[in-house]
């Protein structure tokens, strides 16, 4: 729009010039741009009447994947001879294969369809619709729309998956799973002894114990195995989670968290997730598919972030998960973190921490010094007394070496942890 404005006031310039100083060669000189005007509004192209189809191959992938988005761009509007088509992507995604711009010329009633691929680290990503500009012969007129669309690309974590991870809570929920109820009943391992009842098959007559008794039978009784309920807790926040130079852990806790959530729906567990940061992004507890679903979409948005309110735990509130169920903490750790889930732990909570060595991360990006070793050793002294604390009060703490895959450095770990009562 500025080239008519700018051609318009030189026309009336040259004009108002000419009747004033009574110079008719000024008033001639003016006849070529007002004639150049008059052509760009005689050719300017109508308003633009586009449909625009995007498809994508894999709405949900990890960061080492891509996927092709195909654009389809259908004219119901006059013919366009030069029609520019730009798509608003956002900076985080990187352009593998293709154009997003295009310069194509469009009749009527025709379509046009382009492929591009793109790939980008973990998130959420809208695509928010594609600019449309076309201009007439003269480059005078220009006609602008932008054609919004509701896409959405999410890149989840990639993980490797974890077989089993034992997993004890003093209480279990109504349904058939895979985590020891501590009642007798149907089951695999061995619970006690009692009273034959009728109904009871007679393999589980325990004829050792019956033989001492003339008058009764005894049966065994197994421990039933249920589903359970757990509280997946990843923190997001900043002081545990970057270091010097900007190098950060979190990447690697969300990984964990996402394979933990895995295996434990996969048992058949009720399971929620609470991402503890800037804010308290919390995931309502369920099971299944979908519930795999809203978690993954959690931590795909899941960022680290600053707060003076959530700087510790101490608003990790009980309240949010269920009596006596599971609690599972991804995090680095800091001494502050001791008190919070030794109460957790008093208030009869299983609680599990899995947390990313950060003193072997750290030290991996430092120049190697004989400084930078001593105050390693300083730190790791810290840390494994909180260690030895949080054992103490009889939670299991699983130190990840994140050079090596989780499922490397913990499953055994995780499938034979003790028993905690």
């Amino acid at each position: 729009m500025y080239r008519p404005i700018l051609l318009s006031a030189l026309i009336y310039g040259l004009l108002l010039a000419g009747l004033i100083s009574l110079r008719g060669e000024l008033i001639a000189f003016s006849l070529p741009f007002m004639l150049y005007l008059l052509y760009g509004f005689w050719n300017a192209p109508g308003a633009l009447n586009l449909q625009i189809q995007r498809r994508l191959s894999s709405d949900r992938i990890t960061p080492d994947g891509e996927t092709i988005v195909t654009l389809t761009v259908t004219n119901h509007g006059a013919d366009i001879d030069e029609l520019v088509l730009d798509e608003m992507i956002r900076p985080q995604l990187s352009i593998r294969d293709g154009s997003p711009r295009h310069l194509i010329q469009l009749p009527k009633g025709t379509s046009h369809t382009f492929q591009y691929t793109v790939a980008g680290m973990r998130g959420s990503y809208h695509f928010e619709g594609t600019f449309a500009a076309t201009t007439d012969l003269s480059g005078l007129t220009r006609q602008e729309q932008v054609v919004r669309s509701e896409e959405r690309l999410f890149i989840f974590p990639d993980f490797r998956r974890l077989k089993r991870v034992s997993i004890h809570p003093r209480r279990t929920r109504v349904y058939a799973g895979m985590i020891p109820a501590r009642v007798g009943g149907r089951g695999i391992e061995f619970f006690g002894v009692r009273e034959y009842q009728s109904g009871d098959s007679p393999r589980s007559i325990n004829w050792r114990v019956s033989a001492r008794h003339v008058d009764n039978l005894y049966s065994n009784e197994y421990q039933q195995e249920r589903v359970a309920d757990v509280g997946i807790v990843l923190d997001a926040r900043v002081r545990t989670n970057l270091f010097q130079s900007n190098h950060s852990i979190f990447e690697y806790a969300v990984t964990a968290t996402a394979a933990l959530a895995d295996v434990f729906l996969t048992q058949g567990n009720r399971v929620g997730l609470l991402v503890y940061g800037a804010y308290l992004g919390w995931t309502l507890p369920g099971y299944g598919k979908i519930q795999r679903e809203r978690i993954m979409q959690a931590l795909a948005h899941a960022e680290i972030g600053v707060s003076s309110v959530f700087a510790g735990l101490e608003h990790l509130s009980p309240r949010m998960f269920p009596p006596e169920s599971q609690i599972v903490l991804v995090s680095p750790l800091v001494g502050d973190d001791l008190e919070v889930l030794i109460q957790l732990r008093g208030r009869g909570y299983q609680v599990m921490v899995i947390s990313p060595d950060p003193v072997k991360f750290e030290v991996s990006h430092l120049p190697k010094s004989q400084l930078v070793h001593t105050a390693a050793r300083v730190i790791r002294m810290e840390r494994d007394l909180l260690i030895r604390r949080l054992e103490r009060a009889a939670i299991q703490v699983v130190e990840w070496d994140v050079s090596i895959p989780l499922d490397q450095a913990v499953s055994s770990l995780l499938v034979r942890q003790r028993r905690l009562l």
